[in-house]
């Protein structure tokens, strides 16, 4: 949490304005005395508005529901007065975030001595709460992480990642799976699906039920996906133009081969996408136009604005990174861990990723229940150091992928709008990881034509949403116009109940070819399956 560090040595020397400041002191210190007028009249016990203290044990326990209201006016007048601090933009951005981790810590139900709940379960137990959560503790602690589901109830390939399918191909940095046709009849262009490289494949194959990967391939296509391998040491010195050249396009090249078709579908997920596109403008300035389609999934290709994920990127900590993992730091490329990337997400949303399981795990003994979705979360990647040195500088801090000629990679000038094929482009309306005005954006670099879609949920949950499932919502834009304000598209658009995968499905069929005779094996006479799906790669553990 380098970032976070740098938010906090960054509230030295800023100002609040004289005025705001003596008013909001006026205003505090009047709550806080009929707070405490209040809690001496010992009113009917209520549950309190916020859900860290809504059991009844708080609003029942004086103590308890002074130092809950206590606490909630003191996080309100901090936040307050990071609102009010002088600075630019993105300075107080960074005070934002870090007086809000420090108000999420210090929430006294984070706390046994200061938590009535967990004290009352203890004493209901008598004291076998604790003792399961000091268990519960060491565990976690030789684990190296908070655990937010039962791991030991998962198992790639046994009830996760469990899609029928064979490795087809595989190199030092990819494993490429062929799935087993649920048709008699498929489309004539195959399928490449490219998901992140952080975190693993089967987000997009979880459970029969929600997966992504299995609703392709029962809706006719041939379906390929790129599982990435989990780097280790000897994979330190990777960078962008190998993930490009040797992964992405070598998975393109081997899908045409295998398919026997010069065009195919593809699809991007988050930084997948953006690996995805970043292969089709190097094949685009080569001549070649491979895709007949490309599915953007919360994808930024205009690192412009990126919401609290740019309080993290400046010169210096981008330098950082690259004195200590770059191609030319001192001592060598190195590793970006992958529990380093995990907390860092998971402090995006501390209250429901961490301190969370911080009461039910330790304080409560309450372990968690097992939820494939947040298996998933856990089971993280490393990152070669110069890939992501190189991703840092070039999209999050200097925002060139959409300039046309201004990068250079693979050899070759990279313009995104050379690539001509169709491209379906979707946002989640809650993503805190790509905000949706950000995807959005990708429809002002693309010159072909394009659809937008926005869904409602957040980064996960909002892509991950079966049509059997009738949740959530999604909303169509008016037309085929796209202003170039994100709220401009929102304001005509339409909102839909139900999930978005059947807009998309009709869309990628008309883009798939004629149909023809499902192929009875994987691969081809060149490429011959080499082992089961879902592959050794996604089984390595960071």
């Amino acid at each position: 949490m380098a970032g976070l560090g740098e938010a906090m040595k960054s509230l030295a020397g800023l100002q609040i304005p004289v005025d705001a400041l003596q008013q909001m002191q006026q205003s505090y210190l009047q709550q806080a005395t009929e707070l405490w007028n209040r809690s001496l009249s010992l009113p009917e016990a209520k549950p309190l508005p916020d859900r860290r203290f809504a059991d009844l044990a708080w609003a029942s326990n004086p103590a308890g529901a002074f130092t809950a209201q206590l606490y909630l006016l003191n996080a309100r007048t901090l936040m307050e007065l990071a609102e009010k601090v002088e600075g630019d933009e993105k300075t107080k951005a960074r005070i934002r975030f870090a007086v809000q981790q420090w108000v999420d810590a210090a929430a006294p139900s984070n706390y046994l001595a200061l938590n009535p709940e967990a004290q009352a379960l203890a004493l209901k137990t008598k004291g076998e709460s604790i003792a399961k959560g000091v268990q519960q503790l060491f565990a976690d602690i030789q684990r190296g992480h908070v655990s937010q589901t039962d791991e030991s109830a998962f198992e790639v390939g046994r009830n996760v990642a469990t899609t029928e399918g064979s490795v087809v191909f595989e190199n030092e940095l990819f494993q490429l799976i062929e799935y087993k046709p649920l048709t008699p009849q498929v489309h004539g262009r195959p399928f490449l699906l490219v998901p992140p490289c952080i975190n693993k494949f089967y987000i997009l194959d979880l459970q029969p039920e929600n997966s992504l990967i299995r609703y392709a391939v029962s809706q006719g296509h041939r379906v390929f996906v790129v599982s990435w391998r989990n780097p280790d040491e000897s994979c330190k010195a990777w960078t962008w133009d190998d993930y490009i050249e040797k992964a992405a396009i070598q998975a393109i090249r081997v899908v045409q081969e295998i398919g026997g078709s010069e065009q195919i579908n593809t699809l991007g997920f988050c930084v997948g996408g953006t690996i995805l596109a970043t292969a089709l403008g190097v094949l685009a300035a080569r001549g070649e136009q491979p895709a007949a389609s490309l599915t953007l999934l919360t994808t930024l290709i205009d690192f412009e604005s990126n919401g609290i994920l740019d309080i993290f990127i400046d010169e210096l900590s981008v330098e950082m990174r690259e004195n200590t993992l770059g191609p030319n730091a001192p001592q060598g490329p190195g590793l970006l861990a992958g529990k380093e990337l995990a907390t860092t997400f998971s402090f995006l949303r501390p209250n429901d990723l961490v301190w969370n399981y911080v009461v039910g795990n330790y304080l409560k003994g309450e372990a968690p229940p097992p939820f494939d979705l947040l298996y998933w979360n856990g089971d993280s990647t490393n990152l070669p150091g110069p890939f992501y040195c190189w991703y840092l500088r070039h999209t999050y801090l200097q925002n060139e992928l959409k300039l046309p000629g201004k990068l250079t990679v693979c050899g070759e000038q990279l313009d995104l709008s050379k690539i001509e094929a169709p491209v379906y482009i979707y946002g989640s309306r809650e993503d805190h990881i790509v905000p949706w005005d950000a995807a959005y954006r990708s429809t002002q670099v693309f010159s072909g034509k394009k659809r937008f879609m926005l869904g409602a949920s957040g980064h996960i949950a909002g892509v991950i949403n079966p049509p059997a499932k009738g949740k959530r919502s999604h909303w169509v834009g008016k037309g085929n116009t796209f202003p170039k304000k994100a709220q401009d598209w929102l304001d005509a658009a339409t909102e839909h109940p139900g999930s978005w995968w059947t807009d998309w499905s009709t869309w990628l069929a008309s883009h798939a070819g004629p149909k023809k005779a499902a192929p009875k094996t994987a691969g081809s006479r060149k490429y011959k399956a080499i082992e089961p799906a879902p592959g050794r790669y996604v089984k390595q553990k960071a």
